[in-house]
């Protein structure tokens, strides 16, 4: 997981989740987003974000999940040759579900602690400590199952050059979604998604 790797993986974030959230939120869904690459190539396979005003469960990552398997048998890889990755590190819904459709890893950007602190979401922290009684988002990060990669933590694992090349990016997504979390906040109370 090299400074090219993680260049392509913040690319999509800027040419795909990015945008696609953007939209979503002005009709007032949360700012979640995923995308599936091939890992053959870093190639996008398909991209989605939160729709949850038309359907709750449509989370960020299931959207995605749901616009994969919309693809034809053709065109849609097998998901133990894809990547996986997610803006927000993913709801207990989101792992199970990427669990259920047998992806082998995932990548997130901002971990459970961004999102309920910077984003004022806390539901993801909520349920896995009501429901699954896992105190402060920790489940098993590898396992059976999968490995989840932080992409912030992957970037401190470079050079101090090659982050010092990745932050004028990784700014910009930190803005955009800045700017996406004060919309959402502002629209929210005229939406009827039932967590808010």
């Amino acid at each position: 997981m090299d400074k090219k790797f993680i260049n392509n993986l913040l690319n999509i974030f800027i040419n795909n989740i990015i945008p696609l959230t953007e939209k979503n939120v002005s009709l007032g869904n949360k700012i979640f987003g995923a995308a599936i690459l091939r890992k053959s190539d870093l190639s996008l396979v398909v991209s989605g974000t939160n729709n949850e005003i038309e359907n709750p469960l449509w989370h960020g990552e299931i959207n995605t999940i749901k616009n994969f398997y919309e693809l034809s048998g053709k065109k849609r890889p097998n998901t133990k040759d894809c990547i996986f990755i997610s803006s927000h590190e993913p709801c207990s819904l989101c792992l199970s579900a990427i669990t259920w459709c047998g992806f082998n890893n995932f990548f997130f950007l901002f971990p459970y602690k961004d999102t309920s602190k910077k984003f004022n979401i806390p539901h993801d922290l909520k349920i896995l400590k009501e429901v699954f009684n896992i105190d402060n988002g920790k489940y098993i990060s590898k396992n059976y199952y999968w490995k989840s990669y932080n992409i912030n933590d992957l970037i401190n694992g470079l050079s101090i050059i090659e982050q010092k090349d990745l932050m004028p990016i990784l700014s910009d997504i930190n803005e955009s979604y800045k700017i996406l979390s004060t919309k959402y906040q502002l629209l929210k109370t005229s939406n009827k998604i039932p967590l808010k």
